[in-house]
């Protein structure tokens, strides 16, 4: 009969689990099961073996909130922390919390203008991806043609409840950072909603513009 050798991991293991089971059996009350070795040894065997056998670490924070039918997160943007957004159903009276938050947790560090014309661009493209209104102003972002995806979001009730524009890794790209509220076409409504708008300044005519990045 051919005897498989041990990996020294797992009789290291092994002789650990052991360990702590007889230091476990002096501290046992007087009448209670212990477990047996070859159960404690069959447990270390397993977790050796087996890679699913672990102990998943707690999720990360992340915002209770949807994001926009149409606009995914880019990897290399942080997402919002759920400290940065008040509790659902604030309502307007809200709103301040959230975009005082935001300020906090993002410093500004782009030029007041820069972050101007971002943030009216940001907002412009949020309203048009969600309610359909002003399409037309980018074409890049919304082809009139090849299936572009229908608005989402009724026009009552919608609202940006908070807004900042930063730098997004280099000088010459942005991210527009909205939350908001919006009912959809089956009535329902939904506040601290999340959408990013990706920007890079570009240069025409010797003039200098943001401009958004249409989606992949």
């Amino acid at each position: 009969m051919t005897t498989v050798p041990r990996s020294p991991r797992l009789l290291l293991l092994s002789t650990a689990m052991l360990t702590v089971t007889g230091i476990a059996l002096l501290d046992m009350p007087h009448g209670q099961e212990p477990p047996t070795a070859a159960t404690a040894t069959a447990t270390v065997t397993h977790a050796a073996t087996n890679p699913s056998f672990t102990t998943a670490a707690p999720p990360l924070s992340k915002p209770t909130a949807n994001w926009a039918p149409s606009t995914t997160p880019s990897a290399s943007t942080p997402s919002v922390p759920a400290s940065a957004l008040a509790p659902h159903g604030e309502g307007v009276a809200g709103d301040r919390a959230v975009q005082r938050n935001l300020e906090t947790a993002w410093p500004a560090d782009l030029p007041a203008a820069d972050e101007r014309e971002l943030l009216a661009a940001g907002r412009a493209l949020l309203r048009a991806d969600a309610t359909g209104i002003g399409r037309g102003k980018w074409p890049t972002v919304f082809p009139t043609s090849g299936g572009a995806v229908a608005p989402a979001f009724a026009t009552t009730r919608f609202r940006i409840q908070a807004a900042i524009a930063r730098r997004d890794g280099s000088p010459d790209k942005a991210v527009v950072h909205l939350v908001w509220a919006g009912t959809d076409h089956g009535g329902n409504f939904t506040d601290l909603r999340i959408t990013d708008w990706h920007f890079t300044r570009t240069t025409t005519k010797g003039a200098q513009t943001w401009t958004p990045q249409p989606r992949t």
